[in-house]
C-alpha cells in the first residue's frame, strides 16, 4: 500500500501569510497524478490519499486524478456514513470524511487480490468518550496542565436560550452569536467570521462558560478589527470566500 498526503490548498488565504512565508500551496491535480503513477509503478496495490482539501475539492479531484483507491478527507469535518464512489477515466475512487474532534472513527477494510482492490467494507464508528476509560497517565497530565486555568475556564458568562451549534460552511447559531457580538462591541454595520464545523454544541439552558466560548474563538487568527470598507470591497471579499469553499 502507498499513502499520499495533501495539505490544505488555501492555507495562505485562510491563515495569516506570515505563518507560511516560504511555502506555496495548491490543488495541483497534475502533481497528484504524478505521485499516484509513481506509487503504482513501484508496485503499490492500494493507493490511499490522506487529504485536507475538504469534501467538495476531494470529490472533484477524485473525478480528475486516476489510480487512487480511496481518499480519507478532512478540513470540512463532514461525518460521511458511507463513502461516495466517484467515477474517473480509469475506474472509481472512494471519498469519505470522518467528522472532527474525535467524534467518529472511520474504518475501511480492503479485500486485495490479484494486485488490486476487489471490494471494501466501511464503517463510521461513533466514539462515546464518556464510555471509554481515560488513559491514567494522559488524564493526569491534562489535569496538571489545566489546573492553573480551571477556575477561569469554568466561569459562567451566560446561559443560552437556544441551541448553539456550528455545523455548516455558511452559518450556525454559534456563528450568529459571534458576529452579533462583534457588531455590538465594535459598533459595526456588518461582521465576518470564519464558517467552521467544530466545537461544542450547547442545548437550551446550558451555561456558556469561558471554555465553551474559547472552543469557538481560540484559533490561529483570533484578532478582531474594525475597518472602513466600500460595498465593492465587501463584494470582493465575499466572492473570494466563496471561491475557497
Amino acid at each position: 500500500p502507498e499513502l499520499i498526503g495533501q495539505a490544505f490548498p488555501y492555507t495562505p488565504i485562510a491563515n495569516p501569510r506570515h505563518m507560511v512565508p516560504d511555502w506555496s500551496f495548491g490543488i495541483r491535480d497534475d502533481s497528484m497524478q504524478k505521485w499516484v503513477d509513481e506509487a503504482r509503478a513501484k508496485g503499490a496495490q492500494v493507493v490511499v490519499l490522506l487529504s485536507h482539501n475538504g469534501m467538495d475539492v476531494d470529490l472533484k479531484m477524485a473525478s480528475r486524478v486516476t489510480g487512487i483507491d480511496a481518499i480519507f478527507g478532512g478540513h470540512t469535518h463532514d461525518g460521511v456514513p458511507q463513502p461516495v464512489a466517484v467515477k474517473n477515466a480509469k475506474g472509481v475512487t472512494l471519498v469519505t470524511n470522518a467528522g472532527s474532534n474525535s467524534k467518529f472513527l472511520g474504518v475501511m477494510d480492503f479485500d486485495v487480490r490479484g494486485g488490486k482492490v476487489q471490494s471494501f467494507k466501511y464503517r463510521l464508528l461513533p466514539v462515546f468518550s464518556n464510555l471509554l476509560a481515560a488513559d491514567p497517565e494522559m488524564d493526569a497530565l491534562i489535569k496538571k496542565v489545566r489546573a492553573p486555568y480551571e477556575a477561569k475556564l469554568n466561569e459562567t458568562l451566560a446561559v443560552t436560550d437556544d441551541l448553539l451549534y456550528r455545523r455548516g460552511n455558511f452559518n450556525g447559531t454559534w456563528d450568529q452569536l459571534l458576529v452579533d457580538a462583534l457588531m455590538e462591541v465594535k459598533g459595526a454595520d456588518a461582521a465576518f467570521s470564519p464558517g467552521f464545523r467544530w466545537g461544542t454544541t450547547l442545548l437550551p439552558g446550558d451555561p456558556i462558560t469561558m471554555e465553551r466560548l474559547m472552543d469557538q474563538t481560540a484559533i490561529t487568527y483570533p484578532q478582531t478589527t474594525l475597518t472602513n470598507m466600500t460595498g465593492e470591497t465587501i463584494k470582493t471579499i465575499m466572492e473570494d470566500v466563496a471561491d475557497n469553499l
